[in-house]
């Protein structure tokens, strides 16, 4: 049965800096690693054939491919004031709501259990972020995710500085019409920003970013 994804594309001349394609694909039904990486498979190939988009890298636990495993942000470490933690643990971590948070203690939980924690839905509207004493706002919705993302790939170069040999991104699992973060859309940021030298601008610091991913 067909299904949609996005590819994402990196595209460094201007802002947002990632084209988001849209590609339908044949869907192989079933939670198994093998059924989730026959969809990927398929989504690839309909993007090479029909969009010209090759090579692809899946970003996620289900990726064929080592990097595109180790790039999870269940498993992808950014050092936090001296702490290393995941993505996740740190992203989880770091909301605020109107009725609590940040939830700091999450910083050392493992990815899925600070992503399931009975907090994160029991404590309001997610008002925005706050890591090391910043606030980061709720918007733009993926900005603080994007940033904390592109901040592991930095301190990850071994990893990161292979990304570049890929035209797009995909993470299998994400549905824009019920998700707002993407792993496969912040690779494809680092790798724009990266070709167009405003990498070290964009990381240091929340107002710089905001202001590169304007496009001021």
């Amino acid at each position: 049965m067909p299904a949609t994804r996005p590819v994402f594309v990196p595209r460094p001349e201007a802002a947002p800096f990632v084209r988001e394609v849209p590609v339908t694909f044949t869907w192989f039904p079933g939670l198994s690693l093998s059924q989730q990486q026959k969809c990927i498979a398929s989504l690839h190939a309909t993007a090479a054939e029909k969009h010209e988009i090759s090579p692809v890298l899946e970003v996620s636990s289900k990726s064929a491919e080592a990097l595109g495993a180790l790039l999870s942000a269940f498993r992808l470490p950014v050092e936090v004031d001296g702490r290393r933690l995941t993505v996740e643990s740190a992203f989880q971590g770091s909301k605020v709501f109107e009725r609590g948070g940040p939830y700091t203690a999450l910083y050392e939980a493992d990815s899925r259990a600070a992503k399931t924690d009975e907090r994160l839905k029991g404590s309001g509207l997610l008002t925005g972020f706050e890591l090391l004493g910043e606030p980061w706002p709720a918007e733009p919705k993926t900005a603080f995710y994007d940033w904390l993302y592109l901040q592991a790939l930095a301190q990850s170069p071994e990893l990161s500085g292979r990304l570049t040999a890929y035209a797009g991104f995909t993470d299998i699992a994400f549905n824009p019409q019920r998700s707002l973060n993407c792993q496969a859309r912040a690779a494809a940021l680092f790798v724009a920003l990266s070709k167009n030298g405003r990498l070290g601008e964009a990381l240091s610091g929340r107002e710089p970013f905001l202001s590169v991913v304007r496009g001021d």
